[in-house]
């Protein structure tokens, strides 16, 4: 793969979605004088930067941010990785959406270092002469590493910058696989309304609770629901605000979590992926993760679909291998491990994603051929 050559300049003229960002292999060297990154940041970056929500909990939304706030965000998360004292950056994350503009541009800004965008899954990781870097990540990124153990082993470090969808569990087989003295994992928690809310570390074993980002506060702690937990209600300085509104003072994610104290807690789910199915309670993202090592296929995911009889209920969408269709997967392992079976299941060409891994928000799966699962 050929890496086009760009000076941090020409890279900050060009805005974050544009094609020539967002869909080819670019290098660029961020170890820059006159002024340094943040004075080109200052004077190429617009006053106010748009970005678009996913999709993936209804239809997109433009949400602004300004520009001072998104550098602010960038070196907290560069403070995050700088301990591990990193000399370069690959980052497989297009800069699109927000992690990406943050991590795979305004991060090595922030650390003056190298940066390679990979964009693709297919092809060999960059032949990069730093030995400690940080790779910036989407859920497939594990299983390319996991692919490219040679390329790992031969750093002296690899920090795993995390930001999106439930993190996959080839996370964990990658921390096993590294080893704990040379992989960590650095995960955040956010949106494109909010920007980073909290973070975690962790290079071995179940990830840790997790802790508020330093300029982010616990807004309101509601009483307790029966799980014994709340919606997760945050201030924020860098909260972003819709065309012709002003930012918010608070915001309220599509989260539930259990606080532990004034700084940290436990994540339950996002609120649109939990579902109780006859009084059992579902986490769609968990159950998505455990099918994965159960179905031999290209790609699935559970949505929540209403049902006349029982109120919620979900349906189970899965992409077959070339060649291959429903009769051909152990349905009924997935069930056992799902501990419920969905209404029904249907094979589909593909499922919509975005940059990040989440699906695309649906209101009804996709014409298909489909199996009832009762």
């Amino acid at each position: 793969m050929d890496y086009a050559e760009l000076s941090p300049g020409e890279l900050l003229s060009l805005e974050f979605a544009a094609p020539a960002v967002t869909e080819r292999a670019w290098h660029v060297e961020w170890d820059v004088g006159d002024g340094g990154p943040e004075r080109l940041v200052m004077d190429l970056l617009p006053p106010v930067i748009d970005f678009r929500t996913s999709g993936s909990t209804g239809e997109s939304r433009l949400w602004r941010r300004l520009r001072e706030n998104v550098w602010r965000e960038a070196g907290l998360l560069a403070d995050m990785v700088a301990p591990e004292k990193p000399e370069a950056v690959v980052s497989c994350v297009p800069p699109a959406h927000l992690f990406g503009a943050l991590a795979s541009v305004l991060v090595p800004a922030h650390l003056r270092v190298p940066v390679w965008h990979k964009p693709t899954f297919y092809g060999a990781m960059p032949p990069i002469e730093q030995r400690r870097v940080v790779v910036v990540a989407t859920p497939w990124i594990f299983t390319l590493l996991l692919q490219h153990l040679a390329w790992v082993r031969e750093m002296e470090h690899v920090t795993v910058l995390y930001g999106g969808a439930m993190i996959p569990e080839t996370a964990g087989e990658f921390l096993a696989a590294a080893g704990p003295d040379r992989a960590l994992i650095v995960e955040m928690l956010g949106s494109t309304e909010a920007g980073g809310i909290a973070t975690r570390r962790w290079r071995e074993g179940e990830p840790p609770s997790w802790t508020l980002f330093p300029d982010v506060s616990f807004a309101e702690l509601g009483e307790p629901d029966e799980d014994d937990e709340v919606p997760l209600v945050i201030s924020s300085p860098r909260l972003a605000f819709a065309p012709g509104e002003p930012a918010p003072s608070v915001w309220e994610a599509d989260d539930r979590v259990r606080p532990l104290d004034e700084r940290r807690f436990h994540f339950a789910g996002r609120r649109s992926r939990l579902v109780k199915v006859n009084g059992r309670r579902i986490n769609l993202d968990e159950v998505e993760n455990a099918l994965r090592g159960v179905l031999d296929c290209a790609d699935l995911a559970v949505l929540p679909v209403a049902d006349r009889m029982i109120g919620e209920h979900v349906d189970l969408l899965v992409v077959p291998k070339p060649g291959g269709g429903l009769a051909d997967l152990d349905l009924a392992a997935a069930f056992e491990r799902m501990g419920v079976r969905p209404r029904r299941v249907h094979a589909v060409p593909r499922i919509e994603r975005s940059a990040l891994g989440k699906v695309r928000h649906l209101s009804t799966p996709p014409t298909s051929e489909a199996e009832e699962a009762q």
